[in-house]
Protein backbone atom coordinates (compact mmCIF):
# COMPACT_ATOMS: atom_id res chain seq x y z
CA UNK A 1 0.00 0.00 0.00
CA UNK A 2 1.29 3.45 -0.91
CA UNK A 3 1.47 6.11 1.80
CA UNK A 4 1.38 9.82 0.99
CA UNK A 5 2.79 12.27 3.50
CA UNK A 6 1.65 15.89 3.10
CA UNK A 7 4.64 18.12 3.88
CA UNK A 8 3.12 21.35 2.60
CA UNK A 9 3.44 24.23 5.02
CA UNK A 10 0.11 25.82 4.04
CA UNK A 11 -2.05 22.94 5.16
CA UNK A 12 -4.92 25.14 6.32
CA UNK A 13 -5.54 26.49 2.82
CA UNK A 14 -5.46 23.27 0.82
CA UNK A 15 -9.02 23.67 -0.44
CA UNK A 16 -8.73 27.38 -1.37
CA UNK A 17 -8.20 26.71 -5.08
CA UNK A 18 -11.10 24.27 -5.26
CA UNK A 19 -13.35 26.76 -3.46
CA UNK A 20 -12.42 29.59 -5.82
CA UNK A 21 -12.99 27.33 -8.84
CA UNK A 22 -16.39 26.32 -7.47
CA UNK A 23 -17.39 29.97 -6.94
CA UNK A 24 -16.37 30.83 -10.51
CA UNK A 25 -18.20 27.84 -11.96
CA UNK A 26 -21.50 28.57 -10.21
CA UNK A 27 -21.20 32.36 -10.26
CA UNK A 28 -24.61 32.87 -11.90
CA UNK A 29 -26.51 30.88 -9.27
CA UNK A 30 -24.54 32.51 -6.46
CA UNK A 31 -25.27 36.01 -7.77
CA UNK A 32 -28.97 35.20 -8.02
CA UNK A 33 -28.95 33.93 -4.43
CA UNK A 34 -27.14 37.08 -3.27
CA UNK A 35 -29.68 39.31 -5.04
CA UNK A 36 -32.48 37.44 -3.25
CA UNK A 37 -30.64 37.72 0.07
CA UNK A 38 -30.36 41.51 -0.28
CA UNK A 39 -34.13 41.72 -0.64
CA UNK A 40 -34.95 39.37 2.26
CA UNK A 41 -32.48 40.59 4.87
CA UNK A 42 -33.13 43.16 7.52
CA UNK A 43 -31.64 46.61 7.03
CA UNK A 44 -28.99 46.04 9.73
CA UNK A 45 -27.89 42.65 8.34
CA UNK A 46 -26.95 43.44 4.77
CA UNK A 47 -23.18 42.89 5.02
CA UNK A 48 -22.84 39.47 6.74
CA UNK A 49 -22.12 36.17 4.95
CA UNK A 50 -24.78 34.08 3.26
CA UNK A 51 -25.88 30.45 2.83
CA UNK A 52 -26.24 29.59 -0.86
CA UNK A 53 -28.48 26.79 -2.16
CA UNK A 54 -27.70 25.28 -5.57
CA UNK A 55 -29.98 22.63 -7.14
CA UNK A 56 -28.20 19.30 -7.25
CA UNK A 57 -28.84 19.02 -10.99
CA UNK A 58 -26.58 22.06 -11.52
CA UNK A 59 -23.58 20.48 -9.78
CA UNK A 60 -23.81 17.06 -11.41
CA UNK A 61 -20.77 16.01 -13.42
CA UNK A 62 -20.99 14.72 -17.01
CA UNK A 63 -20.23 11.01 -17.31
CA UNK A 64 -19.47 8.51 -20.06
CA UNK A 65 -21.60 5.37 -20.15
CA UNK A 66 -22.20 2.45 -22.45
CA UNK A 67 -24.90 3.05 -25.02
CA UNK A 68 -27.69 0.61 -25.75
CA UNK A 69 -26.66 -1.60 -28.62
CA UNK A 70 -28.61 -3.67 -31.11
CA UNK A 71 -31.79 -2.87 -32.98
CA UNK A 72 -34.73 -1.50 -31.06
CA UNK A 73 -38.27 -0.62 -31.99
CA UNK A 74 -40.22 2.16 -30.26
CA UNK A 75 -43.64 3.72 -30.73
CA UNK A 76 -43.74 7.50 -30.10
CA UNK A 77 -46.99 9.34 -29.34
CA UNK A 78 -48.30 11.79 -31.87
CA UNK A 79 -48.17 15.56 -31.38
CA UNK A 80 -51.18 17.68 -32.24
CA UNK A 81 -50.76 20.38 -29.54
CA UNK A 82 -47.21 21.73 -29.65
CA UNK A 83 -44.74 23.16 -32.12
CA UNK A 84 -40.96 23.65 -31.61
CA UNK A 85 -40.30 26.45 -29.11
CA UNK A 86 -43.46 25.95 -27.01
CA UNK A 87 -42.98 25.85 -23.25
CA UNK A 88 -44.74 23.03 -21.37
CA UNK A 89 -46.35 24.03 -18.10
CA UNK A 90 -45.31 22.35 -14.89
CA UNK A 91 -47.74 19.57 -13.82
CA UNK A 92 -50.27 20.76 -11.21
CA UNK A 93 -49.42 20.09 -7.60
CA UNK A 94 -45.67 20.11 -8.23
CA UNK A 95 -45.74 16.55 -9.55
CA UNK A 96 -43.20 15.21 -11.95
CA UNK A 97 -41.77 12.07 -13.36
CA UNK A 98 -39.81 10.27 -10.70
CA UNK A 99 -37.84 11.40 -7.68
CA UNK A 100 -36.10 14.56 -8.85
CA UNK A 101 -33.98 16.93 -6.86
CA UNK A 102 -35.48 17.66 -3.49
CA UNK A 103 -38.40 15.22 -4.03
CA UNK A 104 -38.95 11.87 -2.40
CA UNK A 105 -39.71 8.74 -4.37
CA UNK A 106 -42.38 6.23 -3.25
CA UNK A 107 -39.73 4.18 -1.45
CA UNK A 108 -38.68 7.19 0.63
CA UNK A 109 -35.46 8.07 -1.20
CA UNK A 110 -34.59 11.45 -2.67
CA UNK A 111 -31.84 14.02 -3.15
CA UNK A 112 -31.43 17.35 -1.34
CA UNK A 113 -30.12 20.55 -2.87
CA UNK A 114 -26.50 21.48 -2.21
CA UNK A 115 -26.10 24.20 0.45
CA UNK A 116 -22.83 25.96 1.34
CA UNK A 117 -21.84 29.18 3.11
CA UNK A 118 -19.80 32.04 1.70
CA UNK A 119 -17.84 34.39 3.94
CA UNK A 120 -18.53 38.07 4.47
CA UNK A 121 -15.65 39.08 2.17
CA UNK A 122 -16.76 36.70 -0.60
CA UNK A 123 -20.32 37.97 -0.22
CA UNK A 124 -19.33 41.63 -0.53
CA UNK A 125 -16.93 40.95 -3.42
CA UNK A 126 -19.71 39.27 -5.41
CA UNK A 127 -22.25 41.88 -4.33
CA UNK A 128 -20.22 44.80 -5.71
CA UNK A 129 -18.48 43.05 -8.60
CA UNK A 130 -18.08 45.19 -11.74
CA UNK A 131 -19.26 48.39 -10.01
CA UNK A 132 -17.51 51.75 -9.81
CA UNK A 133 -18.10 55.46 -9.33
CA UNK A 134 -18.84 56.84 -12.81
CA UNK A 135 -16.70 59.58 -14.35
CA UNK A 136 -14.08 59.50 -11.59
CA UNK A 137 -11.17 61.76 -12.55
CA UNK A 138 -7.81 62.40 -10.95
CA UNK A 139 -7.33 65.81 -9.45
CA UNK A 140 -5.89 65.99 -5.92
CA UNK A 141 -4.19 62.63 -5.26
CA UNK A 142 -4.70 62.62 -1.51
CA UNK A 143 -7.66 60.97 0.11
CA UNK A 144 -9.29 58.38 -2.09
CA UNK A 145 -7.25 55.20 -2.45
CA UNK A 146 -8.11 52.19 -4.59
CA UNK A 147 -6.34 48.87 -4.16
CA UNK A 148 -4.91 46.88 -7.03
CA UNK A 149 -3.29 43.45 -6.99
CA UNK A 150 0.37 43.33 -8.10
CA UNK A 151 2.98 40.62 -8.43
CA UNK A 152 5.39 40.73 -5.50
CA UNK A 153 8.11 38.18 -6.19
CA UNK A 154 7.92 34.63 -4.91
CA UNK A 155 7.10 32.93 -1.64
CA UNK A 156 7.78 29.49 -0.19
CA UNK A 157 4.11 29.06 0.77
CA UNK A 158 1.05 29.27 -1.45
CA UNK A 159 -1.73 27.43 -3.22
CA UNK A 160 -1.00 25.02 -6.09
CA UNK A 161 -2.66 27.30 -8.65
CA UNK A 162 0.05 29.93 -8.05
CA UNK A 163 3.06 27.63 -8.31
CA UNK A 164 5.98 29.13 -10.26
CA UNK A 165 7.19 26.18 -12.34
CA UNK A 166 10.34 27.76 -13.77
CA UNK A 167 11.53 29.14 -10.41
CA UNK A 168 10.80 25.79 -8.72
CA UNK A 169 12.82 23.90 -11.36
CA UNK A 170 15.68 26.38 -10.99
CA UNK A 171 15.74 25.74 -7.24
CA UNK A 172 15.63 22.00 -7.89
CA UNK A 173 18.57 22.21 -10.28
CA UNK A 174 20.60 24.30 -7.84
CA UNK A 175 19.90 21.89 -4.96
CA UNK A 176 20.76 18.77 -7.01
CA UNK A 177 23.94 20.43 -8.29
CA UNK A 178 25.04 21.37 -4.79
CA UNK A 179 24.25 17.94 -3.34
CA UNK A 180 25.90 15.89 -6.13
CA UNK A 181 28.81 18.07 -7.27
CA UNK A 182 31.36 16.43 -4.93
CA UNK A 183 30.12 12.93 -5.70
CA UNK A 184 30.28 13.53 -9.44
CA UNK A 185 33.86 14.77 -9.10
CA UNK A 186 34.79 11.60 -7.17
CA UNK A 187 32.93 9.53 -9.78
CA UNK A 188 34.97 11.01 -12.61
CA UNK A 189 38.20 10.32 -10.70
CA UNK A 190 37.22 6.69 -10.01
CA UNK A 191 36.17 6.14 -13.62
CA UNK A 192 39.57 7.44 -14.77
CA UNK A 193 41.30 5.19 -12.23
CA UNK A 194 39.29 2.16 -13.41
CA UNK A 195 40.18 2.90 -17.03
CA UNK A 196 43.83 3.11 -16.06
CA UNK A 197 43.70 -0.22 -14.18
CA UNK A 198 42.19 -1.94 -17.19
CA UNK A 199 44.99 -0.70 -19.45
CA UNK A 200 47.90 -1.66 -17.20
CA UNK A 201 49.78 -4.96 -16.98
CA UNK A 202 49.63 -7.21 -15.10
CA UNK A 203 45.83 -7.25 -14.53
CA UNK A 204 44.62 -6.39 -11.03
CA UNK A 205 41.08 -7.83 -10.82
CA UNK A 206 40.62 -7.28 -7.08
CA UNK A 207 41.50 -3.62 -7.36
CA UNK A 208 39.22 -3.24 -10.39
CA UNK A 209 36.37 -4.85 -8.46
CA UNK A 210 36.88 -2.47 -5.52
CA UNK A 211 36.86 0.61 -7.76
CA UNK A 212 33.79 -0.66 -9.65
CA UNK A 213 31.89 -1.13 -6.37
CA UNK A 214 32.78 2.41 -5.27
CA UNK A 215 31.63 3.74 -8.66
CA UNK A 216 28.30 1.92 -8.34
CA UNK A 217 27.82 3.19 -4.78
CA UNK A 218 28.40 6.79 -5.90
CA UNK A 219 25.97 6.39 -8.79
CA UNK A 220 23.33 5.05 -6.39
CA UNK A 221 23.83 8.03 -4.08
CA UNK A 222 23.53 10.46 -6.99
CA UNK A 223 20.38 8.81 -8.32
CA UNK A 224 18.81 8.81 -4.84
CA UNK A 225 18.77 12.61 -4.79
CA UNK A 226 15.11 13.51 -5.58
CA UNK A 227 14.46 15.46 -8.74
CA UNK A 228 12.27 17.95 -6.87
CA UNK A 229 11.56 18.47 -3.20
CA UNK A 230 9.02 20.53 -1.33
CA UNK A 231 11.82 22.90 -0.33
CA UNK A 232 12.32 23.71 -4.02
CA UNK A 233 8.74 24.85 -4.58
CA UNK A 234 8.13 28.54 -5.06
CA UNK A 235 4.78 30.27 -5.52
CA UNK A 236 3.89 33.52 -7.21
CA UNK A 237 3.27 36.13 -4.55
CA UNK A 238 0.60 38.81 -4.89
CA UNK A 239 -0.11 41.81 -2.72
CA UNK A 240 -2.66 44.60 -2.76
CA UNK A 241 -1.05 47.99 -3.18
CA UNK A 242 -2.88 51.27 -2.72
CA UNK A 243 -3.29 53.19 -5.95
CA UNK A 244 -3.48 56.97 -5.53
CA UNK A 245 -6.68 58.20 -7.09
CA UNK A 246 -8.86 61.21 -6.47
CA UNK A 247 -10.72 62.84 -3.66
CA UNK A 248 -14.43 62.11 -3.77
CA UNK A 249 -17.50 63.01 -1.76
CA UNK A 250 -20.93 61.38 -1.98
CA UNK A 251 -24.05 63.36 -1.00
CA UNK A 252 -26.96 61.22 0.17
CA UNK A 253 -30.25 63.16 0.01
CA UNK A 254 -33.27 61.35 1.46
CA UNK A 255 -36.86 62.54 1.59
CA UNK A 256 -38.37 61.88 5.06
CA UNK A 257 -41.63 63.77 4.57
CA UNK A 258 -45.03 62.49 5.69
CA UNK A 259 -45.80 61.06 2.23
CA UNK A 260 -42.90 58.63 2.65
CA UNK A 261 -44.50 55.78 4.60
CA UNK A 262 -42.40 53.31 6.59
CA UNK A 263 -42.13 50.77 3.78
CA UNK A 264 -40.92 53.44 1.34
CA UNK A 265 -38.37 54.75 3.86
CA UNK A 266 -37.11 51.21 4.45
CA UNK A 267 -36.51 50.76 0.71
CA UNK A 268 -34.65 54.08 0.56
CA UNK A 269 -32.52 53.04 3.54
CA UNK A 270 -31.72 49.69 1.90
CA UNK A 271 -30.49 51.53 -1.19
CA UNK A 272 -28.32 53.89 0.86
CA UNK A 273 -26.89 51.03 2.93
CA UNK A 274 -25.85 49.28 -0.29
CA UNK A 275 -24.31 52.52 -1.51
CA UNK A 276 -22.46 53.08 1.77
CA UNK A 277 -21.11 49.51 1.82
CA UNK A 278 -20.01 49.84 -1.81
CA UNK A 279 -18.11 53.06 -1.13
CA UNK A 280 -16.38 51.82 2.04
CA UNK A 281 -15.59 48.43 0.48
CA UNK A 282 -14.21 49.66 -2.85
CA UNK A 283 -12.62 52.99 -1.90
CA UNK A 284 -10.69 54.28 1.08
CA UNK A 285 -11.38 57.58 2.84
CA UNK A 286 -14.25 58.60 0.58
CA UNK A 287 -16.36 61.19 2.39
CA UNK A 288 -20.12 60.82 2.70
CA UNK A 289 -22.47 63.72 3.50
CA UNK A 290 -25.94 62.75 4.77
CA UNK A 291 -28.86 65.18 4.25
CA UNK A 292 -32.44 64.53 5.37
CA UNK A 293 -35.23 66.82 4.29
CA UNK A 294 -38.95 67.47 4.56
CA UNK A 295 -39.91 71.15 4.42
CA UNK A 296 -36.42 71.90 5.75
CA UNK A 297 -33.12 70.19 5.07
CA UNK A 298 -30.63 69.15 7.72
CA UNK A 299 -27.12 67.70 7.53
CA UNK A 300 -26.96 64.73 9.90
CA UNK A 301 -24.58 61.95 10.90
CA UNK A 302 -24.90 58.34 9.79
CA UNK A 303 -26.94 57.21 12.79
CA UNK A 304 -29.49 60.01 12.59
CA UNK A 305 -29.78 59.57 8.82
CA UNK A 306 -30.88 55.94 9.16
CA UNK A 307 -32.75 55.98 12.47
CA UNK A 308 -34.27 59.43 13.07
CA UNK A 309 -38.10 59.55 13.17
CA UNK A 310 -38.46 63.22 12.22
CA UNK A 311 -41.02 63.94 9.49
CA UNK A 312 -43.03 66.79 7.94
CA UNK A 313 -44.12 68.28 4.60
CA UNK A 314 -42.14 68.17 1.36
CA UNK A 315 -39.90 70.83 -0.19
CA UNK A 316 -37.21 69.03 -2.19
CA UNK A 317 -35.34 72.21 -3.15
CA UNK A 318 -34.29 72.71 0.49
CA UNK A 319 -31.99 69.67 0.25
CA UNK A 320 -30.57 70.81 -3.10
CA UNK A 321 -29.81 74.28 -1.75
CA UNK A 322 -28.05 72.79 1.28
CA UNK A 323 -25.97 70.51 -0.96
CA UNK A 324 -25.00 73.47 -3.14
CA UNK A 325 -23.95 75.51 -0.10
CA UNK A 326 -21.86 72.64 1.33
CA UNK A 327 -20.12 72.03 -2.01
CA UNK A 328 -19.11 75.64 -2.39
CA UNK A 329 -17.95 75.92 1.23
CA UNK A 330 -16.10 72.63 1.73
CA UNK A 331 -15.67 70.77 -1.55
CA UNK A 332 -14.35 72.91 -4.43
CA UNK A 333 -15.03 71.12 -7.70
CA UNK A 334 -11.46 71.56 -8.96
CA UNK A 335 -10.21 69.43 -6.03
CA UNK A 336 -13.07 67.00 -5.44
CA UNK A 337 -15.09 64.49 -7.45
CA UNK A 338 -18.65 65.28 -6.36
CA UNK A 339 -21.39 62.63 -6.44
CA UNK A 340 -24.98 62.64 -5.24
CA UNK A 341 -27.77 60.12 -4.77
CA UNK A 342 -31.28 61.42 -4.11
CA UNK A 343 -34.19 59.21 -2.99
CA UNK A 344 -37.80 60.38 -2.88
CA UNK A 345 -41.34 59.20 -3.52
CA UNK A 346 -41.78 62.01 -6.05
CA UNK A 347 -44.27 63.95 -3.94
CA UNK A 348 -43.38 67.65 -3.91
CA UNK A 349 -45.02 71.07 -3.98
CA UNK A 350 -45.98 71.66 -7.62
CA UNK A 351 -44.36 75.09 -7.74
CA UNK A 352 -41.15 73.75 -6.13
CA UNK A 353 -40.33 71.13 -8.80
CA UNK A 354 -39.34 73.67 -11.51
CA UNK A 355 -37.06 75.29 -8.91
CA UNK A 356 -35.41 71.92 -8.29
CA UNK A 357 -34.74 71.50 -11.99
CA UNK A 358 -33.29 75.00 -12.18
CA UNK A 359 -31.02 74.41 -9.18
CA UNK A 360 -29.68 71.19 -10.66
CA UNK A 361 -29.32 72.61 -14.14
CA UNK A 362 -27.51 75.81 -13.26
CA UNK A 363 -25.60 75.14 -10.02
CA UNK A 364 -25.24 71.46 -9.13
CA UNK A 365 -24.93 69.32 -12.26
CA UNK A 366 -22.14 71.45 -13.84
CA UNK A 367 -20.04 70.69 -10.72
CA UNK A 368 -20.89 67.01 -10.16
CA UNK A 369 -19.44 63.93 -11.80
CA UNK A 370 -22.63 61.94 -11.40
CA UNK A 371 -26.09 62.53 -9.95
CA UNK A 372 -28.51 59.63 -9.41
CA UNK A 373 -32.20 60.12 -8.66
CA UNK A 374 -34.25 57.21 -7.33
CA UNK A 375 -38.02 57.55 -7.14
CA UNK A 376 -39.66 54.96 -4.88
CA UNK A 377 -43.33 54.72 -5.79
CA UNK A 378 -45.95 52.51 -7.42
CA UNK A 379 -48.11 55.50 -8.35
CA UNK A 380 -48.00 57.57 -11.50
CA UNK A 381 -45.05 59.92 -11.66
CA UNK A 382 -45.64 63.52 -10.63
CA UNK A 383 -44.13 66.88 -11.52
CA UNK A 384 -40.70 66.18 -9.97
CA UNK A 385 -40.15 63.15 -12.20
CA UNK A 386 -41.20 65.06 -15.31
CA UNK A 387 -38.88 67.96 -14.50
CA UNK A 388 -36.02 65.53 -13.93
CA UNK A 389 -36.71 63.75 -17.24
CA UNK A 390 -35.81 66.96 -19.03
CA UNK A 391 -32.50 67.04 -17.13
CA UNK A 392 -31.72 63.41 -18.07
CA UNK A 393 -32.02 64.32 -21.75
CA UNK A 394 -29.72 67.32 -21.37
CA UNK A 395 -27.00 66.02 -19.01
CA UNK A 396 -25.03 62.79 -19.44
CA UNK A 397 -24.04 62.80 -15.76
CA UNK A 398 -27.66 62.62 -14.58
CA UNK A 399 -29.44 59.26 -14.18
CA UNK A 400 -32.86 58.37 -12.84
CA UNK A 401 -34.54 55.08 -11.95
CA UNK A 402 -37.86 53.99 -10.51
CA UNK A 403 -38.07 51.49 -7.63
CA UNK A 404 -41.49 49.90 -7.20
CA UNK A 405 -40.70 47.09 -4.75
CA UNK A 406 -37.88 45.66 -2.66
CA UNK A 407 -36.92 43.32 -5.51
CA UNK A 408 -36.00 46.34 -7.66
CA UNK A 409 -33.40 47.80 -5.27
CA UNK A 410 -30.35 45.70 -6.12
CA UNK A 411 -30.90 45.67 -9.94
CA UNK A 412 -31.39 49.45 -9.91
CA UNK A 413 -28.29 49.91 -7.78
CA UNK A 414 -26.17 47.83 -10.19
CA UNK A 415 -27.60 49.72 -13.17
CA UNK A 416 -26.72 53.11 -11.68
CA UNK A 417 -23.15 52.20 -10.69
CA UNK A 418 -22.15 49.61 -13.29
CA UNK A 419 -18.58 49.75 -14.52
CA UNK A 420 -18.18 51.87 -17.62
CA UNK A 421 -16.72 50.33 -20.75
CA UNK A 422 -13.63 52.19 -21.89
Amino acid sequence: MAHFIDRRLNGKNKSTVNRQRFLRRHQRQIKEAIADAVNKRSITDVESGESITIPSRDISEPIFHQGKGGQREAVHPGNDQFVPGDRIERPPGGGGGGAGEGQASPDGEGQDDFVFTITKDEYLDLLFEDLELPNLKQNQQKQLVKYKTHRAGFTANGVPANIAIVRSLQNSLARRTAMTAGKRRQLRELEAELEQLRNTEPARPLEEKRVSEEIQALRDKISSVPFIDTFDLRYKNYERRPQPSSQAVMFCLMDVSGSMDQATKDMAKRFYILLYLFLTRTYKNVEVVFIRHHTQAKEVDEHEFFYSQETGGTIVSSALRMMDDIVRERYPSNEWNIYAAQASDGDNWADDSPGCRELLQERILPLTRYYAYIEITRRAHQTLWREYEALAEEFDNFAMQNIRSVEDIYPVFRELFKKQVA
